[in-house]
């Protein structure tokens, strides 16, 4: 490793705060800037409404931290951009003029061999970033992760709102942003030094925008021990059913909706001791109903998953929209627990149906899969211990990090 002062820079563009690491983007944002900031001087600048914590490593890891609160936009706004703007939503989600100011003083004073940018939201600033750096004559490399393959989520949410009159809005909304973000991803990957995707079927999503584009892979990781580790609670006495995730999140919100209308229904009648579990922060209005239905719970915000899901019998992934990996898969799989997940929901994972998992798109089938594993504690173990095995062979951080050398090889 070269001496301190001889690091290059690296000016890395996170979305929200990536400590701590308790959400899905925020993990691997952890993990892949944790790598960045042990062989290169880095500055970071990150949206959050909360105060860095007290205890955070960040002020250690980087050079200049630039924290700003969340930008506020209205609904009227939102709705204007979505019919009248050529950019997509995500692109406009996040500015903010001051943060604009801020990153522009930090370049007029510093020199960066490379631009990090983390998502869609941060592209404006790296892009800008980078053309008053060319003005002074520093051509300075751009590496884009793309943590979805966005439009892909949004042509996904839309082939599934469409099916239902009363999602017609959403669906307008999805096939708006599928047209503006194919366009838009377009644009940042073909100006990009390096792409990243988190899967190989996200890469070649993002390649066929981009003729002679070569995506690397560096998928979603899971710190395999932290959750091994964890104590066993399972109650065979009374089966539960779990599932995790930001539940205002769009893809959540309608996984949630489907299952309790679709399949929990079939489920609860084969199976009246089951009960269900939604472990996730800010529960979308829509699921208000679902904490009062029988054996239904919310739990809203939690500090650790980890005693839910140890809890789990069964855990559930009913999701029908997105693009990229499940965090929430990795970590069940690290738990050794039995899963039923849709094929969107496992995609870019590489497991196989009946060995790692179980997976099942129709309700009936859905629900079919989850009985059977109540029924069969051998099967639940076999499967079980199957993920845990793959999960740490392929997904631990210690496979996964050492992959950013690849990426950042050339920069010095």
């Amino acid at each position: 490793m070269m001496a301190p002062r001889d690091k290059a820079r690296v000016l890395v563009l996170h979305p929200h705060l990536p400590y701590p690491p308790s959400q899905g983007a925020d993990i691997r944002n952890y993990r892949l800037l944790k790598w960045l900031s042990d062989r290169f001087e880095v500055d970071l600048v990150a949206f959050s409404d909360e105060p860095v914590a007290p205890d955070s490593p960040l002020p250690g890891m980087v050079g200049k931290l630039m924290v700003r609160p969340f930008p506020k936009r209205s609904l009227a706004r939102r709705a204007l951009s979505t019919f009248f703007s050529s950019r997509p939503d995500m692109a406009l989600r996040l500015f903010d003029r001051g943060m604009l100011e801020e990153i522009a003083s930090t370049v007029r004073s510093s020199d960066y061999a490379a631009i990090h940018i983390e998502g869609i939201e941060m592209a404006p600033y790296g892009f800008a970033a980078a053309e008053m750096l060319e003005r002074r004559g520093s051509r300075t490399k751009i590496v884009f992760d793309d943590h979805n393959a966005e439009y892909m989520l949004q042509r996904s949410a839309f082939l599934t709102d469409v099916r239902n009159p009363l999602r017609f809005p959403g669906a307008v909304y999805s096939f708006l942003q599928w047209r503006k973000l194919a366009r838009y991803e377009r644009s940042i990957c073909s100006k990009a030094w390096k792409v990243i995707g988190v899967s190989r079927k996200d890469a070649e999503a993002i390649e066929s925008l981009v003729p002679g584009l070569s995506v690397i892979v560096i998928p979603n990781g899971v710190d395999v021990p932290y959750y091994r580790d964890y104590p066993a609670v399972e109650d065979t006495a009374e089966p539960t059913l779990v599932f995790t995730g930001k539940m205002d999140y769009r893809p959540n919100v309608d996984a949630m909706l489907w299952f309790v209308s679709e399949i929990w229904p079939s489920v609860k009648r084969r199976r009246p001791d089951v009960k269900l579990v939604v472990v996730g922060q800010k529960p979308h209005p829509k699921l208000r109903g679902l904490g009062k239905m029988p054996g239904v719970s919310l739990t809203g915000f939690v500090p650790d998953v980890r005693p839910f899901m140890a809890s789990a019998s069964v855990f559930v992934v009913p999701l029908r929209m997105g693009s990229g990996t499940r965090l929430k898969v990795l970590q069940a799989m690290a738990m050794g627990k039995a899963i039923v997940s849709t094929s969107v929901g496992a995609e870019g994972l590489g497991v196989e149906n009946g060995r790692e998992l179980l997976l099942a798109d129709s309700p009936e089938d859905f629900a079919d899969a989850v009985t059977a594993l109540l029924d069969d504690e051998a099967l639940r173990r076999r499967l079980g211990a199957a993920a845990m095995e793959f999960v740490s062979e392929r997904f631990d951080w210690s496979v996964i990090v050492p992959k950013m050398a690849e990426v950042y090889g050339e920069v010095s």
